[in-house]
């Protein structure tokens, strides 16, 4: 190293706030192994602390680092007190959960210790495994999927070890791995808090509970398979406490957020919302709700599951093992004097039709339904049953979404409307009629995600883009004589239909959503 070279010093106090993003750059034993630890990302520079940067050895280390990551870096001298600072916001779910681990192997060592002339039972063995070590790992995994705002836990088998993922923001990320060894002790854990079978490992099994988690009810819906190296659990967490958005908080434009808020106020009709598992229906639902005057109309709900707590509503939890199915439970509920009824989701036939009975016998209806567009969903209730001539009277409104990660306000970077990407623009817009295409305006520049400090991806959150079809004379008159999805699209598209891909180059217009999210659609 030149000697010349002055090395700036940096302090770093115990209450230094650094991105998880940023300390992820960095593994924990690279730091304890190299001594030097990751401060930040600054104008794209990562910048380093080291206790010795005359350490050769580290300083190859860091640049290896650096070069994989993209990122040029900027070394600062630091001391032992604000090495161990930063190395205190390492402890977090890895270290937790490692404890817990050297716990589990301090009680069977001492099992055997207590038993010296044999080795410990396998029952003896399993009961320590079952005990407090296990737990925690089970409980300290829940609690940071929560407390990061993850929406399902992934707890995978791979034949050596077990890899633990969860899902924010819709991408899976992995969070920690485990040794092969607790996996069965894991998942009995699991299924001891869901009222599984322990001893059935061969089929499927479903199950939930509940847990007070920062002193918040969270429910946990639990899914167990078997794979070539055993069980796979998939935990999705819900947390009915959690606070719902509202209709215009939801990313709707402005034509659509008034097409919405005119259908909901009528008094009878079929409302529908449509898209794949994880797609934010249930949120839409929810917040369309909201708006219904729930005082002087009785509002009941039949889910699987109750994701969040309406106020004024009167929600139930479907359960199929004791017959209780959207169709049985929507028979109840027509008995139960409602006025507006929300179904979960229509999954089969005899659950479409009494949906359309009760829009057609007052009942202002709320459902899901899978399909890939709006247009889809008169040809796939068809499919399910209903008579098309039933259809035009009944069902006022369809959605379609999808959801979008939203760029972080520092994480964006520019990228000029021309060349290939203007000719692209021009190619989305093609599809819109005249009349409406007129009032697009489009910009000097779009946007895509890039790295920061404070977002890895350049993405934080999502949003949803949407389709909102809305029932008229034309569509009512279509469906009679030929409902047929392509011509079903043609004509909502002269009326104006957005697709959820225009809805979301609108929104990459606005710089709310990278502009390469556009053709993932």
């Amino acid at each position: 190293m030149d000697d010349k070279v002055e090395i700036p010093i940096r302090e770093v106090p115990p209450d230094h706030q650094i991105a998880p993003e940023v300390l992820n750059y960095v593994s924990r034993n690279s730091v304890v192994h190299y001594q030097f630890v990751p401060l930040g990302l600054k104008d794209g520079v990562l910048e380093v602390g080291m206790l010795d940067p005359g350490n050769l050895e580290a300083r190859d280390a860091l640049q290896f680092i650096a070069s994989k990551l993209g990122f040029p870096y900027k070394i600062f001298r630091i001391s032992q007190v604000s090495f161990d600072n930063v190395l205190q916001s390492y402890e977090g779910l890895t270290s937790q959960v490692s404890k817990a681990l050297s716990d589990l192997d301090v009680e069977i060592e001492k099992a055997k210790a207590d038993e010296p002339a044999t080795a410990v039972k396998p029952a003896a063995a399993a009961k320590i495994i079952e005990e407090a070590p296990v737990t925690k790992i089970v409980a300290v995994i829940l609690q940071h999927a929560t407390s990061g705002n993850a929406s399902d836990i992934h707890i995978e088998p791979t034949g050596d070890r077990v890899k633990v993922r969860f899902r924010v923001d819709g991408a899976l990320y992995t969070s920690l791995f485990l040794p092969n060894a607790v996996h069965d002790s894991v998942v009995a854990r699991i299924k001891i808090l869901t009222n599984m079978k322990l001893d059935e490992r061969r089929k499927p099994q479903d199950g939930r509970f509940s847990a007070r988690i920062e002193n918040r009810k969270i429910d946990f819906r639990v899914s167990t398979m078997p794979t070539y190296f055993g069980e796979k659990v998939v935990i999705r967490i819900l947390d009915p406490e959690r606070t719902l958005l509202t209709l215009p908080s939801l990313g709707l434009s402005a034509g659509n957020l008034e097409i919405i808020d005119e259908m909901i106020k009528r008094p009878y009709g079929l409302i529908l919302l449509t898209g794949p598992t994880g797609s934010g229906k249930t949120t839409t639902l929810y917040s369309m709700l909201q708006e219904i005057d729930k005082e002087k109309n009785n509002a009941v709900s039949l889910e699987d599951p109750i994701e969040y707590n309406i106020a004024g509503m009167n929600q139930s939890q479907v359960q199929p093992e004791i017959n209780y199915t959207f169709a049985n439970g929507l028979r109840s509920i027509l008995r139960q004097d409602p006025d507006i009824i929300m179904v979960g989701e229509i999954r089969d036939s005899e659950t479409a039709k009494l949906a359309v009975q009760a829009s057609l016998t007052g009942h202002l209806v709320f459902a899901t339904l899978h399909t890939n567009n709006t247009a889809g969903v008169v040809p796939r209730l068809i499919d399910m049953g209903v008579d098309a001539y039933l259809i035009p009277a009944t069902l006022v409104l369809a959605i379609a979404q999808r959801l979008v990660p939203l760029l972080c306000p520092d994480s964006k970077e520019p990228v000029p409307v021309e060349g290939s990407v203007k000719a692209m623009i021009d190619k989305e817009l093609e599809g819109i009629s005249p009349r409406f295409r007129s009032k697009i305006k489009v910009p000097p520049a779009v946007y895509r995600a890039k790295r920061s400090a404070t977002c890895s991806g350049g993405t934080k959150g999502r949003t949803a883009v949407f389709e909102v079809l809305a029932m008229n004379k034309e569509l009512e008159e279509l469906i009679l004589t030929n409902p047929v999805e392509s011509e079903i699209t043609k004509v909502a598209r002269a009326n104006g239909l957005l697709t959820m891909r225009e809805d979301c180059l609108l929104k990459a217009f606005d710089g709310l959503v990278p502009f390469e999210e556009v053709s993932k659609l």
